[in-house]
This record gives structure tokens, C-alpha cells and sequence, in this order.
């Protein structure tokens, strides 16, 4: 899952940041409101950590003008501040939760994994897909027919990313700039993603689950619930 960290002191940032990746996040920064701005108007993320105070801006502002983009994002305000009016103004414009600061890593890192689960697969550790597929997001484990699939990193959270958009063609350039965000360069070659593709449909299948994942000639790739010969 993708995280956008919005907080200008840089030591904090890249502490969070180290700390979220070993636990299976993929994770951009922004250190003032204007480049937190720019990123949110440009980029999808299924979470969003925001810091109140920002240079050249105010985070409450930039949590008006997120939800004022209507995206999906998750959103927990991490904030020195612990006034009880800072909090609820927060959590009025759309928040989904307030962490003051200082706080343990391990605690931020399960907030963010409580509102994406509350907010992509109804509040539930376990998401069961179909009745051959359960993906635990909680401990990162797949099992198919046959017991756990064995992924990738980048294979589950490409599984993951497939799952929120079940049922929808997501472009080649959509997954790549989800999965590997900032850390791929500008490219109009896109062929790498085919080889991650095909050793995850090929895991699923070899893991006694249908065949979910399917190639739109043209658009892109769809993880078809719908159309599923049983």
C-alpha cells in the first residue's frame, strides 16, 4: 500500500519512512505544504500521514482542499499539537485519526494499517476474496486451495493493489506508478511489470485459486470476480 508522509521536520520523516517500508509500505514524502499539494493533486495514495504545521501552509487546509479533490484517501493527522480543538477540527474535515507527538513507530504503523482496512476492505483483518482466496493483510500471507502462496514483496503488494480495484481495468502505468512510485524514473517502457504479472497469476494458480487475473488487450489488467468460470 502506498503512503504519502507529509511532515517538515527531516529527520522524523525519514524515520517513519524507514520504518513503514520494512513493514511492507511503499512510502513518498513531502516536507512543506506546497509539495504535499502538488503530490496529492498528481498522485494516488491509500494513505496519507499529515503533519498541522507546515511551512507555507497550514495541514488543516490541506486536508480541506484533499477532500475537497474527492479521493479516497485515508488520512491520520500526526501532529505536536494536543489541543482537544486541533483534534476535532481534524477529525471534522475528514480525518480518520489523530496521533500527538511524540509516538512509538510500531503504533503509527498500526493506525495506518487500521484505517486501510477500515477504509478499502470493511475494518477486516482477512479478506476474503473468493472462497480459493484469502489475502491477511494484517500478517501479509495468501493461501489458496492448497495452503499459503509463497510471494514476493512486490508480488503481495501487487496482489493487494489488484484486490482494491477488483473488478477494474488499471492501467500499466497506473501499477507501476503505485507500486514503484518515485523509485522508477519517468519511462514510456512499462515491460518490467509483465514479468512480476506473470509469476503472480502463476503462483495463484499453481496455489489452486481460479484464474482472477486477466489481461484488458490495449487498457491494461483486470482482477475479474465477476466473470469466473468455476
Amino acid at each position: 500500500m502506498k503512503l504519502l508522509i507529509i511532515e517538515d521536520e527531516v529527520e522524523l520523516s525519514e524515520s517513519i519512512a524507514v520504518y513503514l517500508k520494512n513493514d511492507n509500505f511503499i512510502c513518498e514524502q513531502a516536507f512543506d505544504y506546497v509539495e504535499a499539494n502538488q503530490k496529492l493533486k498528481s498522485n494516488e495514495y491509500d494513505c496519507v500521514l499529515l503533519d498541522i504545521t507546515l511551512p507555507n501552509g497550514n495541514g488543516l487546509t490541506l486536508l480541506s482542499e484533499l477532500k475537497d479533490l474527492d479521493k479516497a484517501n485515508g488520512v491520520l493527522i500526526i501532529s505536536a499539537k494536543n489541543s482537544l480543538s486541533d483534534k476535532v477540527n481534524g477529525l471534522n474535515l475528514g480525518a480518520d485519526d489523530y496521533l500527538t507527538k511524540p509516538f512509538h513507530l510500531p503504533e503509527l504503523s498500526a493506525r495506518v494499517a487500521a484505517i486501510i482496512r477500515r477504509k478499502f476492505f470493511k475494518g477486516k483483518d482477512n479478506i476474503l476474496i473468493k472462497d480459493d482466496l484469502t489475502i491477511d493483510i494484517q500478517d501479509k500471507i495468501v493461501r489458496g486451495k492448497t495452503g499459503i502462496i509463497d510471494l514476493t514483496r512486490k508480488e503481495f503488494e501487487m496482489l493487494v493493489y489488484f484486490a482494491v480495484n477488483k473488478n477494474k481495468v488499471v492501467t500499466k502505468e497506473a501499477i507501476v506508478e503505485h507500486l514503484w512510485g518515485e523509485q522508477v524514473e519517468t519511462t514510456d517502457n512499462y515491460n518490467f511489470i509483465y514479468t512480476h504479472i506473470k509469476n503472480l497469476r502463476k503462483k495463484l494458480l499453481n496455489g489452486g485459486c481460479k484464474d482472477y487475473l486477466k489481461a484488458v488487450h490495449g487498457m491494461g489488467y483486470k482482477f475479474d470476480l465477476e466473470n469466473i468460470v468455476h
